[in-house]
């Protein structure tokens, strides 16, 4: 008998909007730059990959790369428009 599993999105349990940013910081802080391009695909997933679309003015299926495997870098000015149609300002801090 097969198991059946579903996608497991772990954004979905967070528990506010306000956490998407530190979230991020989070992923962008560690020594693998894939982790921060998983969190930015989980994010796109949980904000409705039409919604950052249509929000960005970039293409649902260059976001739907993000999302799945195998993982993508992406151009700065995608992450540019992704942050911008999230609302999220970017800091850099010495």
């Amino acid at each position: 008998m097969a198991i059946e599993t579903f996608e497991y999105n772990p954004f979905d349990e967070l528990l506010s909007e306000s956490d998407i940013p530190q979230y991020l910081l989070d992923a962008a802080s560690d020594d693998d730059p894939n982790r921060f391009v998983v969190a930015l695909g989980n994010v796109i997933k949980h904000k409705g990959v039409a919604n950052i679309a249509r929000a960005s003015g970039l293409n649902r299926e260059s976001l739907y790369k993000l999302t799945r495997e195998p993982i993508r870098q992406p151009r700065w000015d995608t992450v540019h428009k992704i942050f911008k149609a999230l609302g999220i300002k970017i800091q850099v801090v010495a």
